[in-house]
């Protein structure tokens, strides 16, 4: 039975449900299931037949399956509260639709059957019976197709939730829940500027809309516009002074724009006023290791585990340091709570990789590579990332960013001198070179700003599917557009990155993706200045195979798959170097360790910068520094790192094989 045909066989035996003959929808159901063993659809309806014939224990059997690969699958969680109803284990029926909502909010029955048990078998807080009641209210209000879209949308079926919600929006443009809807959407699908004008227009028809404006503040703090998220924050602070949401966003939003004294305020009083939330304390450890306190981070991280024992991003962060030892207690907590089914899949997924770090400072390499390929695993299973998609946006620049293509579209941008963008994959030595260069007076550090990736994005438009490649509309739009674009978005950069810098005359932007977009950069900022952070690949991708990236890097969880991104990588780094000679400077990990003084002055020399010793004294910085490497750059320079790789080699053949000749030397 093909994948069609199993999908015609469910629909027959949902239809055998409706009309109450589930014993014949069961025999459908298995049918379809000893061909397609994991069809999600046929499993979750066979539950269905299962309660239906008050066969309750097998029923529960099954959604602990679907479960045990899906746990975020909410309707699955309404079926086990059904189930437990049927036999009358309230207490566990309420904990099973407390899961179904979390999991997908838009489920109405189970918000239901959350006010009934609250009310019949007084359970739930106070808080709690509150919010059911107002939920109920709210999605018996909500328009049919937007109930739908929303489903989907909590089922990871955006496309479909896409079409419902553009659809309703046709004939309602003003529907201030539609457009809310629209844009987390937008923003799933990573279309920030489509989801803040979505927002926008939101609060020009509803500026009291306070939901609205939090999802707005959300969207600014993703974004990293935090100066505009403060704004918002301060704004809905006076109407809800002692709200969490409000205060955290406050909180998180002062540590984006650098004023760390407020954030650490802010995050205190909320662990003050709820002394039993796990996430608090984590992202108040975050502002204290950005700002170079490790003994209170630490204490933080470890709160946040005591609280939660399987809190993987507790756990993860203490690794992410990358100077915590980890105690025997810690390390037997982690390697039981990564066995339990009932910890999470995210959480499992972290503490994977906080077990892969604490058994190689050990030096226990196969445990250690153990887990760290059990933890990719996991992401990969949730990862995006198109190597045949690589390929074309690769070649595509190679196509239209010709020598040709700069001479004809020469002085176009804007000549403002200012940014310094450091590119490169992850983990190889870009942080260092950044706080290199920070450390000069002349020179503001900022962040891995967006603004260029936000720009290639808005240019590509929305023609584009990421897991179908074909000739994409940008970057060859970049032939097509009228020269005046070029200075306006080169100006624009400068403005939009205004509220990330002080008042140097040069600064940073340091997002590695930015390798993709050389061209665009020089044709909108012709005298900004480029430095691509290269590292020896062996130690560059196995570097990227340990990390468990907060967003983005998906092609990172595979090892072939991280050796085929260096390989593209390296082959458009060499076609930048080919028709843009001198614009980009090439500085090797390797060789900043090597030589550290030369290196400095080889990189303030292309700035056009005088040599000053700070900038060797990199790590005497008080800056705060938001990446895996902060711990890393406040060390003076060391060698520590660049052969690690070398301990796993014997596991590394995958990786080896897809970087082929760029082994060369190795």
């Amino acid at each position: 039975m093909d994948a069609g045909n199993a999908g015609s066989a469910v629909r027959e035996a949902e239809g055998l449900l409706r009309q109450g003959r589930p014993a014949d929808a069961e025999q459908v159901l298995r049918a379809v299931l000893a061909t397609v063993p994991d069809h999600l659809d046929a499993r979750y309806a066979l539950a269905v037949a299962e309660r239906h014939q008050h066969r309750w224990p097998r029923a529960l059997a099954t959604l602990s399956d679907i479960l045990r690969t899906r746990p975020g699958f909410g309707r699955a969680h309404q079926e086990v509260g059904y189930n437990h109803i049927a036999q009358r284990a309230f207490g566990a029926a309420a904990a099973a639709f407390e899961r179904a909502v979390a999991a997908n909010p838009s489920l109405v029955n189970s918000w239901k059957c959350l006010r009934k048990l609250y009310a019949e078998q007084r359970l739930g807080t106070p808080a709690a019976r509150a919010r059911a009641d107002r939920q109920v209210a709210f999605l018996a209000e909500l328009p049919a197709p937007l109930l739908g879209a929303m489903g989907h949308y909590h089922e990871d079926r955006l496309a479909e939730a896409d079409a419902l919600c553009r659809g309703f929006l046709r004939d309602n443009k003003t529907h201030v829940e539609g457009m809310r809807l629209l844009a987390e959407i937008d923003t799933r699908n990573k279309m920030f500027d489509e989801a803040e004008f979505l927002l926008e227009s939101c609060l020009e028809f509803a500026p009291d809309n306070d939901n609205a404006r939090i999802q707005y503040a959300q969207l600014l703090l993703r974004t990293q516009k935090f100066g505009k998220a403060l704004r918002q924050a301060e704004r809905l602070r006076g109407g809800h002074p002692d709200d969490p949401i409000v205060l955290g966003l406050l909180a998180a939003a002062s540590a984006g724009v650098g004023d760390t004294a407020a954030a650490i305020a802010g995050y205190q009083r909320l662990m003050a006023k709820h002394p039993d939330n796990h996430l608090f304390p984590v992202a108040l450890a975050h502002v204290h290791k950005a700002a170079g306190d490790r003994a209170e981070a630490t204490a933080l991280y470890r709160k946040a585990y005591a609280i939660k024992p399987d809190h993987g991003d507790a756990f993860w962060s203490l690794a992410n340091t990358k100077s915590h030892a980890f105690t025997d207690a810690e390390i037997a907590q982690m390697t039981t709570v990564e066995a339990t089914d009932a910890t999470s899949d995210e959480d499992r997924t972290q503490i994977c990789f906080a077990l892969g770090s604490a058994f190689e400072a050990r030096r226990e390499y196969q445990r250690a590579f153990h887990y760290y390929a059990k933890g990719n695993a996991r992401k990969k299973a949730t990862s995006q990332h198109s190597p045949e998609h690589l390929q074309v946006r690769v070649d595509s620049q190679i196509a239209t960013c010709t020598q040709a293509l700069f001479e004809a579209r020469a002085g176009v941008g804007c000549e403002q001198p200012a940014p310094i963008f450091i590119v490169g994959l992850p983990r190889a030595g870009s942080t260092l070179i950044e706080q290199i260069l920070a450390s000069h007076p002349l020179v503001d550090g900022t962040m891995e700003l967006h603004n260029i990736l936000n720009l290639a994005k808005r240019l590509r438009g929305r023609d584009e599917n990421p897991q179908a490649p074909r000739s994409p509309r940008y970057p060859s739009i970049l032939a097509e557009l009228d020269e005046s674009y070029f200075r306006r978005f080169g100006e624009q950069f400068i403005n939009d990155t205004r509220p990330y810098r002080g008042d140097a005359p040069f600064f940073i932007d340091k997002m590695p993706n930015n390798f993709f977009h050389i061209g665009l950069i020089r044709l909108i900022l012709p005298n900004a200045k480029v430095i691509d952070a290269r590292r020896g690949p062996m130690a560059c991708c196995f570097s990227g195979f340990k990390q468990l990236f907060g967003e983005g890097q998906e092609f990172s969880y595979d090892l072939t798959t991280i050796g085929n991104y260096y390989r593209q990588y390296v082959k458009l780094m060499a076609h930048w170097d080919a028709v843009l000679p001198g614009f980009v400077l090439r500085v090797r990990h390797e060789d900043v360790v090597a030589d550290l003084e030369g290196q400095v002055r080889r990189l303030l020399d292309f700035c056009g910068l005088p040599f000053d010793q700070a900038c060797v004294n990199f790590h005497q910085s008080g800056r705060s520094v938001y990446t895996p490497s902060a711990e890393q750059v406040r060390q003076p320079i060391n060698s520590a790192g660049l052969d690690q790789w070398r301990h796993f080699a014997e596991w590394l053949a995958p990786l080896r094989q897809a970087l082929g000749e760029e082994l060369a030397g190795e």
